[in-house]
């Protein structure tokens, strides 16, 4: 898999993933270069080539001079998560995602989830977007700082979160005013797909339903503004 950009890679590298190689624009070899010091640095090989050879290698045609060339992402478990937010002293924060197939809605949720300090991402192996290049590029660099968990069964992940204390909250219309409920302790949150939302057979399953209000005539938000709408509202209520 391909890490693309300037600041992807960097990420990339600082976060210590498994890196083959770093491909740089040949044209940035005889200047002081952030990217090939770093890589350097940690012992990385680096391979300079010309651009249009870059851009037949890319698979985002967003490298900015840049492509870090990596294993697979790799992905925790639901219990990974769970390990790493009793590491951080604070309230358990999940965000689970069911069915998000855009890989550029998945990549700004990433984002937006490791700028809130979310401590992990749960999606379903079957019917939704996996990490890839496209996913990671829209990212600017997030993914090296987050844990997914990818999962055969929401529920069952749903029930490892509800065993650990954690409330599970679907984003979803029909229910309480997301302003008025209290979000703060340890707390799953589900978002729905693009275009059909939760499944009914997964939002009976949450322990709530919370909405956000719309003033106007459109009816729905798109999936990655929906859930950083969400993740928002509960860093403010848990920054009280």
């Amino acid at each position: 898999m391909n890490i693309e950009g300037k600041n992807q890679v960097i990420e990339a590298i600082k976060n210590g993933a498994t890196i083959n190689k770093i491909i740089v624009d040949q044209n940035y070899a005889s200047r002081k270069d952030d990217v090939i010091n770093l890589a350097r640095k940690n012992k990385l090989k680096v391979e300079f080539l010309p651009k249009k050879l870059m851009d037949s290698k890319s698979v985002t045609s967003h490298h900015q001079g840049y492509i870090a060339e990596t294993v697979e992402f790799e992905y925790s478990s639901v219990s990974d998560i769970l390990a790493h937010s009793q590491k951080t002293g604070v309230p358990a924060f999940v965000v689970l995602l069911d069915g998000i197939e855009d890989p550029h809605n998945l990549g700004a949720i990433i984002r937006t989830c490791e700028c809130a300090g979310v401590v992990g991402i749960v999606i379903p192996k079957m019917r939704a977007c996996g990490v890839n290049e496209t996913v990671v590029r829209t990212s600017a660099g997030a993914i090296s700082n987050m844990k997914i968990a990818r999962v055969t069964n929401l529920k069952e992940a749903i029930d490892e979160l509800k065993d650990n204390g954690l409330w599970i909250y679907a984003c979803e219309l029909g229910g309480e005013n997301i302003y008025s409920q209290n979000l703060t302790g340890p707390i799953g949150i589900v978002i729905g797909s693009e275009g059909n939302g939760i499944k009914q057979s997964l939002r009976a399953y949450c322990d709530g339903i919370v909405t956000l209000p719309l003033k106007g005539s459109v009816n729905s938000l798109n999936a990655s503004v929906s859930a950083g709408i969400c993740i928002y509202e509960i860093l403010r209520q848990r920054e009280k």
